[in-house]
């Protein structure tokens, strides 16, 4: 159990470092966007928001390789197993069952499920920052009346 646990925080920890690379990097696009006045504000703001959520979604990918990965290196799975999808299906939480770890290494899909569910916690958390100082610095968004004026939010 020790070496199921030490291998997870070890995959744990490697996801947790690609996150932080591309929270960094989503949020340096994010502000280099909005650094680029346009005439098109809710635009601006959709495409600095769909920027955002592509670099987080190749991160969340980039991840789920790396729990591929680990699982092939310590045979987590059985034979003839699609590790891919098994280590979307932990990730995501998603469940499905019809591909299950061996008994040896069972910890591996739950520790999975739990870093997916930080990692996508971590996400909404940077979605919501850039949404928040996106709309902030384009000022022109939130004008009377907009779902964004001031003074809507009190």
């Amino acid at each position: 159990m020790l070496i199921q646990l030490l291998v997870g925080s070890l995959v744990s920890v490697v996801a947790i470092m690609i996150h932080a690379l591309a929270t960094i990097l989503a949020i340096g696009v994010a502000r280099q966007a909005v650094q680029r006045r346009q005439g098109f504000p809710r635009l601006h703001l959709m495409g600095v928001m769909v920027a955002t959520v592509l670099v987080l979604m190749v991160a969340h990918t980039a991840e789920v390789f790396v729990w591929s990965l680990s699982y092939a290196i310590v045979n987590a799975a059985p034979d003839g197993s699609d590790l891919l999808y098994f280590a979307f299906v932990n990730y995501t939480t998603l469940g499905y069952g019809d591909v299950t770890p061996v008994k040896t290494w069972q910890l591996l899909g739950p520790m999975a499920a739990m870093n997916g569910i930080l990692m996508f916690g971590w996400s909404t958390a940077v979605l919501f920052e850039v949404l928040l100082k996106t709309i902030e610095r384009l000022g022109s968004i939130a004008a009377p009346g907009s779902l964004f004026s001031a003074e809507d939010r009190g």
